[in-house]
């Protein structure tokens, strides 16, 4: 173990690596020797950067990339054999969480996925915002062929497919190619391999265009909405436009739209409380 917390902070640092470019935020999954393994230290540093994401003004998108040919091979199974009880909460609580973070914070977070993302690592293109991935790309949950079964990673998969394309990946492991996870709609956008980091910029410029206020309450809303029942779901998200329609930006927005003329956005207001 590091003794020395700065050099331990300067190399959690390390495995996820910053870039800002405008208003477009790419996070880098750093630990190519390790496939992008979602370890410990890998899903903390992950967490971290997020919750700086989250709190920047001037972030209106986030790529998630890696480096290497994998986009993430899911946990470290090194970590969790011959563990105990509590090692193994205590890592699968992490990876919830983070999760969650992903669809919590106001920013939209589009995947830029090239090669494989397995288990955990399925889950997290699964679970964000959008995913742009390369031909060549697949995804998996395969965790039912070493007899630990992709329980948490099915949570973001049967929010993002269909029933019997989530249990036919999770029951016999098969892997679905990106076309095919385009069509099942675990992924957004699928492109040639050299044309990857290109489109996902793209996307996420797009993303990046618009007020960044009311996209952070329309995220919000999204998933606030999507678990409620449809007479339920029509009451509150009534209440967001409302709240939404008396934003600074939608007013401008409004009136330059009547006007025919470019809005100029503030990116801010207060978001709406599902």
């Amino acid at each position: 173990m590091d003794e020395n917390p700065a050099r331990a902070s300067a190399a959690a640092q390390d495995l996820v690596a910053t870039a800002a470019q405008g208003p477009i935020t790419t996070l880098t999954l750093n630990d190519p020797a390790k496939r992008n393994a979602l370890s410990l230290p890998m899903m903390r540093a992950l967490t971290a950067a997020l919750e700086r994401v989250a709190a920047d003004p001037q972030c209106r998108a986030v790529v998630l990339a890696s480096t290497g040919t994998v986009f993430s091979a899911g946990h470290d199974l090194a970590e969790l054999r011959g563990a105990p009880e509590s090692a193994a909460q205590e890592l699968f609580d992490t990876c919830a969480q983070l999760m969650l973070l992903i669809q919590r914070i106001p920013q939209p977070v589009i995947a830029r996925v090239q090669g494989l993302a397995t288990a955990a690592g399925c889950q997290l293109a699964a679970t964000c915002d959008l995913a742009v991935a390369a031909q060549g790309a697949s995804f998996a949950t395969p965790g039912v062929r070493i007899g630990l079964f992709c329980s948490t990673p099915m949570v973001a998969l049967s929010r993002a497919v269909d029933r019997k394309t989530a249990l036919r990946m999770l029951l016999t492991g098969e892997a679905l190619s990106a076309q095919d996870a385009l069509v099942h709609g675990l992924v957004s956008h699928v492109v040639p391999a050299e044309q990857l980091e290109a489109r996902a910029h793209e996307v996420a410029a797009q993303v990046a265009s618009a007020s960044g206020a009311t996209v952070a309450l329309g995220k919000r809303a999204f998933y606030a909405q999507a678990e409620l029942p449809t007479a339920e779901a029509y009451e509150q998200m009534a209440r967001v436009m409302t709240a939404n329609a008396g934003l600074g930006d939608a007013q401008e927005g409004i009136g330059a739209f009547l006007d025919k003329r470019a809005p100029v956005w503030q990116h801010r207001g207060a978001a709406a409380t599902p």
